[in-house]
């Protein structure tokens, strides 16, 4: 599927009407295939076109619900072509704001997701968290300038999944007088604790937490950073992911060919803490807190201080996976009873039921913060045959998230 696959689909889908009000919520959205299904089978390599050609007879056959065409919104995505994708989430959005994706056996749990436009890092991905759960899930988008249905749909838990960004923060605040009044139980419940979850509100909130070391984020603008002096620093422009524009700056000369290449009007500033281990090679790990208790979702291994997993060489490395595995199978009476405490604080300041954060150690064996959200990507869909531990330490996290759900709908 190439770029800009997106366009092609709009043309041949008819002009969504005008916003109307939602309607009532038993009259049941259609099935979607869902953002985990569709992400295995971009990961897996799959043949799309049979998929995009049965989205698109049933985005063009039944005007009524807009399911299949969130799902082509996916998808395009998810191959590259955010600008369409998202020309399409906008379209569907204005037809419906519920969506529904069936449990894979018979659901004995019903699960409401409060949802916010976006891209995939825009909400929890709870679509993953329950991919194996006996649960329906149901997406409730909260579009700016509708708001929500005047009928709710029925429901045994709802979760807000919305999660901090420029973009969110204005949802999250309206959202924050009307959650307290939910007809359900409601987990993540604390809006505006979500939406001060910005790299610099974490490293505030966070800042004497014992044997924890979040190092300090400034906003500034472009004349800010041109006037920095204190060196090396870590510089990314506001709202940026995945390392997108994120670069390590050594002098004041650094940062006039960053700012050159950068169009950004604001930025975030830290200082670079080497948090090398005594072989020089760079550790990350991502830990998902359910109900304050940490669980390791990967830990990725790398040369470079900038890591990610996707660039950590895990799937060449069998030195790198052998180490994940150790990790994995040691995490519980190891890394989590050494940090226990910095886990303890941060689950009580966070106060979120659900969140996850990156992190490293620093030499001195402190827990080094990079990263706190309600929205980071969790999910097993890495090839059993090379990591064959990932998927017993996936299924205990995504056991640990549905049964909190699950007593709490009790």
């Amino acid at each position: 599927m190439t770029a800009h696959a997106a366009e092609a689909i709009m043309a041949d889908i008819a002009p969504s009407p005008p916003p109307s009000p939602q309607p009532p919520a038993q009259m049941g959205p259609a099935a979607q295939i869902g953002l985990a299904a569709l992400s295995r089978m971009v990961f897996e390599g799959r043949d799309l076109q049979p998929v995009w050609a049965g989205l698109i007879e049933q985005a063009t056959s039944n005007l009524t619900d807009a399911s299949a065409m969130l799902d082509l919104a996916t998808l395009a995505i998810l191959t590259g072509d955010m600008a369409g994708g998202l020309g399409l989430q906008q379209q569907a959005l204005q037809r419906q704001q519920l969506y529904r994706r069936p449990a894979p056996g018979v659901a004995n749990l019903t699960v409401l997701a409060i949802a916010a436009p976006g891209d995939m890092m825009a909400n929890t991905p709870l679509d993953f968290l329950l991919e194996q759960a006996s649960a329906e899930l149901l997406t409730l988008y909260v579009v700016p300038g509708v708001g929500l249905p005047s009928e709710l749909p029925d429901h045994d838990i709802a979760f807000l999944a919305i999660g901090e960004s420029e973009a969110n923060r204005p949802l999250l605040q309206a959202l924050a007088p009307i959650l307290p009044g939910w007809p359900r139980p409601l987990l993540n419940a604390n809006a505006l604790r979500i939406a001060e979850l910005t790299r610099d509100g974490v490293c505030t909130l966070l800042e004497d937490v014992p044997g924890l070391l979040a190092p300090k984020a400034e906003r500034v603008d472009r004349a800010g950073l041109a006037g920095w002096s204190a060196f090396p620093i870590i510089a990314r422009p506001i709202g940026s992911h995945a390392g997108a524009g994120l670069l390590k700056i050594e002098s004041a000369g650094e940062v006039a060919a960053y700012l050159a290449e950068q169009p950004a009007e604001r930025f975030y500033v830290s200082p670079f803490i080497d948090y090398a281990g005594p072989d020089g090679l760079f550790r990350k790990q991502r830990i998902a807190l359910i109900e304050g208790k940490p669980f390791l979702c990967h830990h990725a291994v790398s040369a470079h201080w900038m890591v990610h997993y996707m660039n950590a060489a895990m799937l060449e490395s069998a030195e790198n996976r052998a180490e994940e595995a150790r990790m994995m199978a040691t995490f519980d009476e190891d890394f989590a009873i050494r940090h226990a405490g910095a886990f303890a604080a941060m689950a009580e300041r966070i106060g979120l039921d659900y969140f996850a954060i990156d992190c490293g150690e620093t030499r001195d064996g402190q827990l080094l913060l990079f990263e706190a959200d309600v929205a980071m990507i969790v999910h097993d869909m890495d090839p059993p045959d090379l990591f064959p531990y990932k998927k017993p330490q996936m299924r205990k996290v995504m056991a640990a998230f549905e049964a909190m759900l699950r007593r709490s709908a009790r």
